[in-house]
Order: structure tokens, then C-alpha cells, then sequence
């Protein structure tokens, strides 16, 4: 991923580079943003505490499997550490879910539920269903959401694959906030992407992460940059953000945060 980040560098711009209105707005506002508040501060807490935790469990991992532990058996620290996302992008997801005044939000991939918690926070009266693959950090998740007081999350327990045509065959409405973090390869990938896509509508937001994690994933990316139905993206390097607002002319952004 080196040499993919210093060619992100070299490409990426601020404020000054964006000619669209719509973009210029959101990146000043909401994205390249620095702000605190009561919500961000017990999510920390809780952070902070599953970082010192020497807890073991079991890890069911269908997907492309972690490059920095090979064990199924790892400590809840360590899952903190290598496999939520880190603070600023749970600030910025809660962000963007206030901006679009999300309602109906998936997330394809659970883990230890601190990216979900943001999500939940965002908008209380949101329906937030989770997709996650493995029991044992599902179970954890529910203990924080339950801690957190987070009643309005439903964790889909099981395979991604099977789990997520069934569920959004019984979605009775558009999907307004999609986060995938799951298998991190590229057919899957792409195959999620197809999956949710007759579930957007023009001002949903989709949001997919570790998009240079691999070849795999930055070929999914691309994929999903150039479809017809995507007019505007933007690339922060670790998350890419995908929007299908018909007025948009297409354009790719490149930018940091």
C-alpha cells in the first residue's frame, strides 16, 4: 500500500481543487472537519477500554482473512487495534449521516460494533442492520451497543453471501447509507456493490473502505467508480465515498481529510 499512497499524495488536492459545488460543500462542512462532542467521547471510552482488553476469542473470518494475524484466536486489543476503523472516520461517518439525515443505514461488517456505534449516535431514529460472519465478535458487539444504550441496531448473523440478498429482499425501503467492510476481495466486493444498488436512490451515500488494500480491492474500486448508475466519488485513500445524484455531473475526486 506504499506506493499506492504516495501516488495518492502526489494526486489529491483540497478545497481549492474542487469545482463542484456540491463536493466543495460537503468536503468543508462535513468531511474535512474537526469537531467534538459527548457522543464521540463515550465512543473513545469504550475504545480505550477494548485496547487494554487481554480477552481471547474466537475469530470466524470469511473473507480475505488479516495481514497481520494469521490465529483464529486473537485478543479483543488486538481486533481494536488491526481491525476497527480508526476515530476520525467513525467521526466522519456520523457526519455524513447527520448531513444526509440517514434513516435506513447497512453496514456489511460488525466486528466489535465501535464503527456502528457511530453510526447509531448519528441519528437515534435511524434502522441500522449489521452484517456480520462471526459469532463470537457479533456477541461482543451487542454487549457495547447494550452498554451504549444503541437499541436501534440489528445484527444479521451469518455468511455475507447468503445473509444479505435474504435481508434486502425484505428491506421496505431505499437504502440511504451503505458501509462495507467485509470481504475484502474483489469479486465480493463488486458483487455487494450489484447487490445494494437497486436499493439507492439519489441521495444515498455509499461508502466503501480499505479501497488499496490490495490490488483486488482497488480494481474493485475502479469498477465501481466507472459504473453508469455512480456520478460522483471521492477518494480519501482509505475509504471511498460513492454518490448517484442523477443532477451531478460524473466526476472523480481525489482528496485529503
Amino acid at each position: 500500500m506504499i506506493a499506492a499512497y504516495f501516488k495518492y499524495l502526489f494526486r489529491s488536492g483540497n478545497a481549492h481543487a474542487i469545482h463542484s459545488p456540491f463536493v466543495f460543500d460537503l468536503y468543508n462542512r462535513v468531511i474535512n472537519v474537526k469537531d467534538r462532542n459527548e457522543d464521540y467521547a463515550k465512543i473513545k471510552k469504550l475504545r480505550k477500554k477494548l485496547l487494554s482488553s487481554t480477552e481471547v476469542i474466537e475469530i470466524v473470518d470469511l473473507g480475505a482473512g488479516s495481514r497481520v494475524n494469521k490465529s483464529n484466536r486473537r485478543k479483543i486489543k488486538t481486533i481494536t487495534r488491526n481491525a476497527e476503523k480508526p476515530e476520525k472516520f467513525g467521526r466522519l461517518f456520523y457526519r455524513l449521516v447527520q448531513n444526509f439525515q440517514s434513516q435506513n443505514i447497512v453496514e456489511l461488517g460488525t466486528s466489535l460494533g465501535l464503527t456502528t456505534l457511530y453510526l447509531s449516535k448519528a441519528n437515534p431514529a435511524a434502522r441500522i442492520t449489521s452484517f456480520e460472519g462471526c459469532p463470537q465478535t457479533a456477541a461482543k458487539a451487542r454487549e457495547h451497543f447494550a452498554s451504549m444504550g444503541a437499541a436501534n441496531i440489528e445484527i444479521v448473523l451469518g455468511n455475507i453471501d447468503q445473509t444479505l440478498p435474504e435481508k434486502l429482499c425484505m428491506l421496505d425501503q431505499k437504502i440511504d447509507f451503505l458501509y462495507v467492510d467485509a470481504n475484502h476481495r474483489y469479486e465480493p466486493t463488486v458483487r455487494y456493490f450489484k447487490d445494494c444498488l437497486p436499493y439507492a436512490h439519489n441521495n444515498s451515500v455509499f461508502i466503501f473502505d480499505d479501497i488499496y488494500w490490495s490490488e483486488e480491492m482497488t480494481a474493485a474500486w475502479n469498477y465501481i467508480k466507472a459504473h453508469p448508475s455512480v456520478t460522483v466519488t471521492i477518494d480519501l485513500f482509505w475509504v471511498g465515498i460513492v454518490f448517484f445524484r442523477a443532477e451531478q455531473v460524473k466526476e472523480d475526486f481525489v482528496l485529503r481529510m
